[in-house]
Formats: C-alpha cells, structure tokens, sequence
C-alpha cells in the first residue's frame, strides 16, 4: 500500500481509511488487491511533494528512476525497466492514463496535477495490462467530473524564480452532462548557467491542459471524453554534466615510440587515445575533457591539418555539475495531445461492458552543444603539414586559405567558428491508436470473470542528428578537389553539404540516424476468478499478444557522395520486419483468514510470466563486425508471496511481499561505432518489501516503505567499450579509419607503428582495425576472438568479453528507505496546521552490466518538508515546502558514449534544494 498517504484518515475515529483503486481494473479497496501496489492521492503527491513521475522513486519501494541520455527515461521496479537505446524497443514499465497505454509520453516532463491518484503497480502484469510490463505499470487516473459545482485555484512561489499555477473547475450541465477543466503553469529560471553566453541553463517553460465530459444519462450507462495537452519550450537541458578523466595515449607501444617527427608523432598519439578513461564518477579530475584527437571529429581535424593535437588541451570544466559552456543555450521543445473516449455500460445486473479508446500525438525536439565546453586551442590559420590532402602542400595551403579564412570554418549547422564546434539534435514525434474492450461480471456465485481483446497502432518517425565542423569542413575540402564548389549538393562524386542550419536529411556532412518505426500490437486476455471459500479465491489469468514490428532502416551516409537519406526500400536501407507471438499471464490465490491478532489479512501467492517484446538492431556501419539484426524478447517467471494486514483497530496498516524472478532475456545497449546495440542476457532477482501506515494517535500519521533487492547475470559474455583489453598488457585497442576501435595483439600494434614510422604517415594505422581478409577468423588471442587479419598480418577483433555471471543489473540498489511522518494540530473555526516531513534512502548501484569501478553510482538520500495551514470550510490553504532540504547533489545514472565520441559519461542528477509558498482556494 502507499508509503505516504494512499489511505485517507479520519480525525475523529483515529483510524486509516482507505484509498480505492482499479489495480485488476475493477474498483476495490488497496487492501483487498492481492497485488503489490502502492497509490497517491492528489492530496498525498501534494502534501510529499511529488510533483511528477520522477519523483515517485521516493514513495515507492525497489523502484529507480533517471532520465536518458536522448529523449526517454528508465523507470525502473525491483530491477526491471528499460536499459536499451532503439526505436523500435520497449519500456519494461508500462505507462497508462485512465487504464490506456501510452508508449510515448510525458512522465518525466509533466507535472502532476487534477489526479484522483497514481497507481504503481510491482511486479509483471501479464494479464490485464499485459503487454510489456515485465516491470509493473504507472496508472494515472485523472479526476472526473462530478455532479455538483466546485472550483479551485493554487499559486505558488519559489527560489530560481519559480512560479507555479494550478487550477480547476468542475460545472454540471444538467442531468446528464457535466464538465471539468483543469490546467498547470511552470516558470522558472534555470538550475545552472551557461557561463559561455551568460544565460540560464535547464530553466522551465510548460503547461498542461485537461478537458473532461462526462455523459450519464442512467445509472446503468456512464461514458466521458477527454482531451488532455502539454506543451513545453524552454531551454532544459536533455543531459547532465560530461564526465571524463583524459586521456593522452599511451607514451609508447610496449617500447616502440611514435615517430621523432613531432607533428607527425602527436597525430599517431591520438590514435592510441581513447578520449576519456574508465576512472571513478568521484575522482578529482572527472571533470576533464576529452582528447578529441580520439573522436571523430577530431579525425577529420588531422585528416584535414585543421587541428594540430587535442582541441581542449589543458582544460577543465567548471566545478558546478549544473553548469555549461556552450556556444548557444539548449533548446527543448514538447508537445503532446491525448484524447479518450471511455463506455461503461451494465447491461444487465451483473454484467459490464467497456470501452476505451485512445489516441494521441507526440512531438520532442531537442538540440544541444554536443560536448557542452569551449575548447582551449583554435584551429589553424594555415594547415598542418601533417595531413591527408592529396596535393602538394603548397596547393593545399593555397585551398586552405581560400575556403577557411583565418582558420574559420563556416559550417551551415554550427555556424562560423575557428574551432572544434559540434552539437546534436534528438528530435522524434508519434502517433498511436488503442482500443480496448472488455466484459466483466459481478455474480453472487463462485464464479467471476474479466475477459477483453485490445489492439493497438503506433508509428513513429524522428532523427538522431551529430553535427561537427571539422566533418563539414574535410567534406569542403574534398568537394573543392573533384567539383570545384565546396558546397556543392547533388549527385557524387559531391558529398552534399546541407545549406540549411536546420538539418533535413539532404546533407551528408553530418550523422543522421533515421528509422522510422511502427508496430502493431493485438491480444486477446482473460481472467477468470473462483471463490472456493468465503474467505478463498483462485485466480487465473491468460493473455495471448501479438506484436509485429516495422524499421525502415535506413544506412548511415555520413560522408557517402551524394545527397538525401539512404538507398529505397528493398537495397541499402530495407523494411526490417520481426514479429512475436507469446502467452503470458497469472495463477494463485488470495485468502482472507481470521488470524486474531489482525483486524483484517489477506493472504496472497500467485505465478505470473511477464514478456516484453524484442525488437531490430539498427543498419550495420561497422568496420569490424555487425550486431545480429534483431534482439530477442525478454521474460519475467515471478513467483510473489504477499501479506496486507490491517491492526489496531484500523489504527496501522501492516503489509510485506516476497517475490522471486527468473528473468530471461534481458534487453540491455551499449553504444558502438555511433549506433545502439542490443543484447539479452538472463538474470536472477529476489527480494522483500515492507510497508506500513500508522496513526498511533489523533493527528499524528507515520509511514514507512522497505525494499530489499537481489539481482544477479545469471552468464552470459559482453565486450566493455570502456576496456576492450580487460588491462591485459598483451593487447592493445587502437582506432579504426571511422574513429571506433578494435583490439589487435601488442607485437601487431608495434609493427604497424613501426610501418608507419617508416613512412612518415600516421594514417596509416587507420588500417590496423580494417580485416583485409577473414583468414584467422574465429581464431582466440589473449582472450579475444578474431574476425579477421588486416594488411599488417595481425588478427582482429571486437574486444575481449566479460563474463558476467554473478554481475548486478544496473540501477538496482540493494536497500531503498522511505519514511514519512506528518502531525496535524487542530485550531478554532475550524482551522488546522499539518507539518509533514519525508526521508528517502537507496543505497549504491552500478550504470551498466560490467560493474566496474567506473560504473559504480553512490548511494543517495532526501528529505522533504511541508507545513500546509487549510480550513476546509472556507476552502483556503497556504502553505510552505522544501524539496531536497540538503541540497543533495546526487548521479541517478549515466549514459557512455563511443569510442567515435571519446568513451565520456553523460550523467544525470537530482534536482537541487528547492523551497517555496502556496496559497490555494476552493469554491
């Protein structure tokens, strides 16, 4: 049951009453739902502080939330959620409104308000919401309208300069009609600043709107439409802070040193370079920068003599974790709207039939400074010597001069700079259909059931944008030697330059994922329910799904002669289809037995497979080896043991749950050569959970939530990007010709040096990751597994792989703590004064499978404290709050880019202290 204040109470009979729910999608009290569910009405978020989804991680046991590095997020429940990065993947908790599924939404945006509660449901729910929610399942039931006339109104006051506005009115309209319209405003300032151009960095811009109809003209039939609007533009930033500890390359190779020649000696350095290296999240110098010698873009800056060494040589980052240094401010902008139409009718005495249908349309753009710091050197006013060019260095420096004046390259994305300039744009938008309808009795007899089919349609589009000076600028020049124009579009041998500041997939000089998606989901589920006794049901559940899913994968271009998105259909860029049928659902049992020490227990054990559906890799750009073209489903077999109690005479709820989940197929990312790729691995997860409610005396109210979690990898094997080596000193990683990284022997790595020493050209080791034949393939070396031999006559490979048995699933901290405690003080006429305070601890966690130090994620806590003083009768409220009282500055998680990107950790925090006034008046 809920840890804050799920169950209403009563001053006068000092006992708890409790919250009703829909958890089997039929009204019962949270007491007699044999589930581990906990719920919050929009008195209890209010009075919590919860103001939003990611916040519930503080109410909920065994529950994680943080926000990914694009545009989705991971809530995660005793260790399920969503660690995978694909267009056509799926979130392992699912999120509903009103019962209705909505795969994109706004959890992590929005903000809560006009809600008659939340429900979080643990555990996976095979049956009645079914698909994908191997997790559990957030089910935001919005308020109704009601029969009589009621209104109100909140504002509310903060430091960065926040305001906040809530409001609703609810007005029947006759007999049968009645409406209720709510809305939300959010302004604030930013949390951080830009320290480049002086502005506010992760402010708030937003509003929702809510519109709800209700239709009953008799008792036996009700139905109401909704309409519900959230839009956003502000300048929030999509990711944390960057971390990386720098690294310069290795000063030789096993003895084997880089050319004397120093130009030519820092460009081999480079090559050696990862960017960042695997160092704690706590160490002192975490706030570096990354080499860009080894990235991508710094790549080009050699290949093209524009940047002589590492662009961000000697700098560091302002301390400030909500700070950034970029050329221009973040820009985000949401939109979203969600219409619902929903029939209850009672045909009969004892039988319901419904119907919910809903649609909605998604929109998310995001655009960013890509790195998110200035670099400390600019780029050359005259080329580098050491460089790719193909004409005589005199020529060049002539080309050189003419195109890029200054050293200033004019990119039409990034805008004129004469240094290292990148940014990227994560924009998507969807639209989805659903359709549920179902049959559900309410005899006197033994016998009950709750039977339905829904279908659902959603298809979404949106690009994956990386834009960087130096790749347009090396395209410039290329375009220049075989066309004469350095901006030319059309068809090859010119590589397009897009002229356009906003991309729009004509370009090639930029990184553009591009896969639309759509699925089609359908199922047929039931559940049937027997009362073998008074006190004794049996449940059993069934649910048949059918998931086809669609990618239009079209191949990368980046720096291919000509123009526009990949190859039609059927060639280059196919239709990738992939289609799962799979059965899932519940069995047990719930009892309601006369323990005598107890007002009230229900007893329940239950059975229940969970299954998520897989999913399609994205197109293979790889120079080493390709990912397999699709990713499996994964499954939850979960075995849960609950007690809900009710004591002292209704004075303390009392409840705990045992659950045991072999879990198959685990869908977990990892970035590599610039796309998302999918593995699964299975696991084992157990655990306990503990809430209670008590009201040991009038006004006085404690709450308290426990979670223990256990997750094990139970095998499997995985290639660490952020240590391809596993530190063996008899490999070593180098970079490819595409700025990723393989894994050749040391001897192979020194003789490929020394060939390039030989000839004075560094590019050559940009061969080293390229297998020229397959001759070798499958061939173990030091541990690592060769592809293939390339033209120096040394194997090559991926990486060596982990063996991840025993291994923790990532964001699954061991112990989760809530506690809360509020005492109301009754005044005259009717006046009162209630402070509540909360207390949320979860104890460390690893980001990602592989659980090394770098992964490692301390251990965090908070606390929240409101005083509200409301007189019910005159309907004012004020009140005061604190979020975060200790201005805990908490990583929740992070994302680790590749080896193209400089291996850094884009990572995520909790918001800082923030506190306030309200004053709130209902009519």
């Amino acid at each position: 049951m809920s840890t804050i204040a799920s169950p209403a109470w009563s001053q006068t009979q000092n006992v708890i009453q409790e919250l009703v729910v829909t958890a089997q999608k039929r009204e019962e009290a949270l007491q007699d739902v044999p589930i581990a569910v906990s719920a919050f009405d929009q008195n209890a978020l209010q009075k919590a502080r919860i103001d939003g989804g990611p916040n519930l991680v503080l109410a909920v046991p065994n529950v994680n939330f943080s926000k990914g590095n694009f545009t989705g997020y991971n809530f995660q429940i005793r260790g399920v959620g969503s660690k995978l990065v694909s267009g056509s993947g799926d979130a392992g908790t699912g999120i509903h409104l009103n019962n209705a599924p909505l795969i994109a939404n706004n959890l992590f945006e929005t903000e809560f308000y006009d809600l008659e509660r939340v429900e979080v449901l643990r555990g996976p729910q095979g049956t009645l919401y079914g698909r994908n929610a191997t997790g559990g399942v957030v089910n935001l039931i919005t308020a109704k309208p009601i029969d009589e006339f009621e209104a109100m109104i909140r504002g509310e006051i903060g430091n960065y300069s926040s305001r906040k506005v809530r409001g609703m009115v609810n007005m029947p309209l006759g007999d049968t009609f009645a409406l209720r319209v709510a809305g939300a405003y959010l302004k604030r300032d930013g949390f951080g600043d830009n320290i480049y151009t002086g502005n506010d960095a992760d402010d708030r811009d937003l509003y929702g709107l809510r519109a709800t109809l209700d239709f009953s003209p008799t008792d036996e039939f009700h139905a109401y439409f909704l309409y519900d609007h959230f839009y956003e533009k502000d300048n929030r930033s999509r990711i944390g802070k960057q971390f990386c500890t720098k690294d310069l390359g290795p000063a030789n190779i096993g003895g084997v040193g880089y050319s004397a020649i120093g130009p030519i000696g820092a460009v081999q350095r480079g090559f050696f370079s990862h960017g960042c290296q695997p160092t704690s999240l706590y160490s002192a110098d975490v706030l570096g920068t990354v080499n860009s010698q080894s990235t991508l873009g710094g790549l080009f800056g050699a290949l093209g003599g524009f940047q002589t060494g590492d662009a961000y040589a000697g700098k560091m980052q302002t301390p400030d974790v909500r700070d950034i240094e970029s050329n221009f401010d973040p820009i985000y902008r949401a939109k979203t709207d969600i219409y619902q139409f929903n029939v209850d009718w009672d045909f009969t005495e004892n039988l319901r039939l419904s119907w919910l249908a809903a649609y909605s349309e998604n929109y998310i753009y995001t655009r960013q400074d890509y790195n998110r710091y200035i670099p400390s050197q600019n780029f050359n006013t005259t080329p580098n010597p050491v460089n790719a060019v193909p004409i005589p260095a005199a020529a060049y420096a002539a080309v050189y001069a003419s195109l890029f004046p200054g050293g200033v390259v004019n990119d039409p994305q990034n805008g004129a700079y004469n240094r290292f300039t990148t940014s990227d744009i994560s924009w998507g938008e969807s639209t989805q259909w659903s359709h549920e309808v179902r049959l559900q009795s309410s005899y006197d007899g033994p016998f009950n059931f709750n039977l339905g089919a829904n279908l659902l349609r959603f298809s979404s589009t949106g690009d994956y944008y990386v834009m960087f000076n130096t790749g347009t600028a090396w395209y410039q020049v290329q375009n220049f030697l075989t066309t004469g124009n350095p901006n030319c579009v059309g068809l090859a041998p010119c590589i397009s330059i897009d002229p356009k500041q906003e991309p729009d997939r004509l370009g090639h000089n930029y990184y553009d994922n591009f896969a639309p998606y759509s699925l089609r989901s359908s199922a047929v589920f039931g559940e049937a329910y027997w009362q073998m006794a008074e006190n004794f049901k049996w449940t059993l559940g069934l649910r048949y799904t059918v998931d086809k899913k669609t990618v239009h994968n079209h191949e990368v271009t980046l720096g291919k002669p000509g123009f526009g998105i990949g190859g039609p259909p059927g060639e280059s860029d196919p239709f990738l289809k992939v289609e799962f049928k799979e059965t899932t659902g519940r069995f047990g049992f719930d009892w309601k037995p006369d323990l005598g020490f107890t007002d009230d227990s229900l007893i329940y054990a239950f059975f229940s497979r969970g299954y998520k559906a897989g999913g399609l890799n994205p197109a293979c750009s790889a120079v080493v080896s390709c990912p397999p073209e699709s990713f499996e489903p994964e499954f939850v077999n979960a075995i849960e043991l609950g007690m809900k109690n009710t004591l002292l005479s209704g004075r303390m709820t009392l409840n705990g749950t045992f659950f045991h989940y072999d879990y198959k197929g685990y869908q977990v990312s990892k970035i590599v050569n610039r796309t998302s790729i999918n593995e699964n691995i299975d696991a084992k997860i157990h655990g306990v959970e503990l809430e209670s409610v008590w009201q040991p005396l009038d006004g006085l109210r404690l709450n308290a939530a426990l979670g223990w979690l256990q997750t094990e990898i139970d095998g499997g094997t995985s290639i660490d990007i952020f240590n391809r080596t596993q530190s063996n000193p008899n490999l070593v990683a180098v970079k490819s010709s595409e700025a990723a990284a393989c894994v050749v022997s040391l001897s192979a790595a020194q003789t490929a040096l020394t060939i390039s020493n030989t000839l004075n050209n560094p590019f050559a080791l940009l061969g080293v990751c390229t297998p020229a034949s397959t001759a070798g393939a499958g061939t173990t070396f030091d541990g690592a597994v060769a592809v293939g031999t390339n033209a120096f006559g040394g194997l090559v490979a991926d990486g060596v792989a982990l063996n991840l048995d025993g291994k923790e699933l990532p964001n699954s901290p061991e112990w989760t703590l809530s506690l809360g405690a509020e005492y109301t003080w009754q005044f005259g006429n009717d006046w009162a004064a209630t402070l509540r305070g909360d207390y949320y601890k979860q104890t460390r966690t690893f980001a990602r499978i592989y659980n090394s130090e770098a992964d490692r994620i301390q251990g965090w806590d908070n606390v929240n404290l409101t005083l509200t003083i409301a007189n019910p009768r005159l309907g004012w409220e004020i009140g005061a709050f604190v979020k975060n009282a200790t201005d805990e500055e908490a990583i929740t998680d992070f994302y680790l880019t590749d080896d193209s990107s400089g291996r850094f950790r884009n990572a995520f925090f909790t918001e800082p202290r923030t506190y306030g006034v309200s004053l709130q008046k209902r009519f």
